[in-house]
């Protein structure tokens, strides 16, 4: 990295916890760091260890070639950055406000019209992991201004351009929240079942945690099959998946544990089955997830 590249100049927008840790991060860099808040006293820490504090909004934008905002929401964006008197003409935005792949793609076609440089984002980690290599942050929309700025977005951590759609880093963030809700959801499914028999949950863990690292195992052949668009059954029919179902949703309601998560998993490989997908192997659900919610 030249010395110009890594003392480039950064303005961050929004301080809640994560801002205030993005604006450190740029800070511990070595990076001249502007900063605004709409609560002011929220920039204090950080103009103590060395950032300024933008008297406004549109100070803040000329401040730096680089501005990343971390809001609240799209809305809060349109606010600030589209009130009369802002100009981000000339400016490369990263927006790392969460939101979804739809708003993403309307923000880039705002910040075009304003001849402002767009790239939208997601951060898959907390606050205190801001500034290490387990921070992963997602950016998609033009890759010449992704390469253009990823040296100076580094300092935040493991940064990844996915594609020039500008709502690709939204999709990815709510893909994973699915993984990590549905990893957890199953093993409370499990944690449940077993406290029945007195088994806790720090005994079951590290049981859950093989199992989930094996299915894991699984996901690069199923996407294969998903990809082909051919499912053959070389390890287990879905057919024989939905007996293991029924074994389940039975156990959870005699021991009586909420068994509404494995009966709407079960509806859906039923309605496969029905459509003459039994034979098939599991990722032929596939086609199920893809449609939209009935009724």
């Amino acid at each position: 990295m030249n010395d110009n590249t890594a003392h480039t100049p950064v303005t961050v927008i929004g301080l809640g916890l994560m801002g205030q840790a993005l604006a450190g991060a740029f800070l511990k860099a070595g990076h001249p760091t502007t900063v605004w808040n709409r609560t002011s006293a929220k920039a204090a820490p950080l103009v103590a260890a060395g950032a300024r504090s933008a008297p406004t909004v549109g100070d803040a934008l000329t401040a730096s070639p680089l501005t990343v905002v971390c809001l609240t929401d799209y809305d809060a964006v349109y606010e600030l950055l589209d009130a009369e008197g802002v100009e981000p003409a000339g400016t490369t935005l990263v927006n790392l406000t969460s939101g979804s792949s739809g708003e993403a793609r309307t923000a880039a076609a705002w910040a075009k019209r304003r001849g402002a440089r767009y790239l939208d984002g997601a951060i898959m980690a907390v606050p205190p992991g801001i500034g290490t290599a387990d921070a992963v942050i997602l950016h998609s929309g033009p890759e010449e201004v992704f390469e253009a700025h990823a040296p100076t977005l580094g300092a935040l951590g493991t940064v990844t351009h996915l594609g020039e759609d500008p709502g690709l880093a939204s999709l990815y963030d709510v893909a994973g929240l699915a993984m990590m809700w549905s990893v957890l959801n199953a093993w409370l499914q499990g944690t449940a079942l077993l406290a029945t028999a007195g088994v806790d949950a720090v005994t079951y863990a590290p049981f859950a945690r093989h199992i989930a690292a094996g299915v894991a195992d699984w996901l690069p052949g199923y996407a294969e099959q998903i990809d082909k668009g051919s499912f053959p059954a070389e390890v287990s029919a879905l057919e024989t998946d939905a007996r293991a179902m029924d074994h389940l949703i039975e156990e959870s309601e005699t021991l009586g544990v909420n068994a509404e998560l494995p009966r709407l998993i079960k509806a859906m490989a039923a309605r496969a089955i029905a459509a003459g997908h039994g034979g098939e192997q599991y990722p032929v659900l596939i086609e199920e997830f893809g449609k939209p919610q009935e009724g």
